[in-house]
C-alpha cells in the first residue's frame, strides 16, 4: 500500500507544471540587437543603441583610444575639445541624469573615404527627457572621422565634431 501511495505521489509531482517556474528558453543564442562595427552603418546603429539603452559599454567600444570630441563655444567664439576619458565621463553623466534618450540619425550630408579611413557628416535629432517637465530637443549635425587598422577590424570613431548651431 505504501508503494502504491508513493508511486501516485511521484506521478502527481512529475506530471504537474509549476506556474512559477520559468519556461525553458528555446530561442536562438546568437541573436543580437547590436550591429557589426565592420560597417559604417553598424557604427551608427550601435551609437543609437548605446543612447537608447544608456549603455556605456557599447558606447565605449565605438570610440578609438585617441578619440577627440570638438565643439564650438559660441559664447567665447572658439573651439573646445576633450579626449576619450572625458567623453566617456560626460556621456555617462548624461545617461545617469536622463530618464530617456531618443536619437534619430537623419540624412548623410557627407560620406567619403576608403577601407581604413572614412568621414561622415550626418544630421540628427536628439530628445533628452530629464523628467516629464524637462525635455530638451536638439536638431543638429555631427561630423565623424572613423578609422580601423585593417579591413578585418571594427570601425572606431576617431574624431567627432559637433557642427550644430545652438
Amino acid at each position: 500500500m505504501k508503494k502504491y501511495i508513493l508511486l501516485l505521489l511521484l506521478l502527481a509531482i512529475t506530471s504537474c507544471d509549476n506556474p512559477f517556474a520559468p519556461a525553458k528558453y528555446l530561442g536562438q543564442e546568437d541573436v543580437t540587437i547590436l550591429s557589426s562595427q565592420k560597417t559604417i552603418d553598424g557604427v551608427f546603429q550601435n551609437f543609437k543603441y548605446a543612447y537608447t539603452f544608456k549603455d556605456t559599454l557599447v558606447y565605449g567600444k565605438l570610440l578609438d583610444e585617441n578619440f577627440t570630441f570638438v565643439y564650438r563655444n559660441y559664447d567665447i567664439g572658439s573651439d573646445n575639445s576633450w579626449g576619450r576619458q572625458q567623453d566617456l565621463l560626460t556621456t555617462n553623466n548624461l545617461f545617469q541624469a536622463s530618464q530617456n534618450l531618443d536619437l534619430i540619425w537623419n540624412e548623410t550630408v557627407l560620406s567619403n573615404g576608403d577601407s581604413l579611413l572614412y568621414a561622415v557628416s550626418r544630421s540628427f535629432n536628439l530628445t533628452i527627457v530629464f523628467n516629464p517637465t524637462d525635455i530638451v530637443r536638439i536638431q543638429g549635425r555631427a561630423y565623424f572621422e572613423l578609422k580601423r587598422s585593417t579591413v578585418n577590424d571594427d570601425w572606431k570613431i576617431y574624431k567627432w565634431r559637433d557642427e550644430s548651431n545652438y
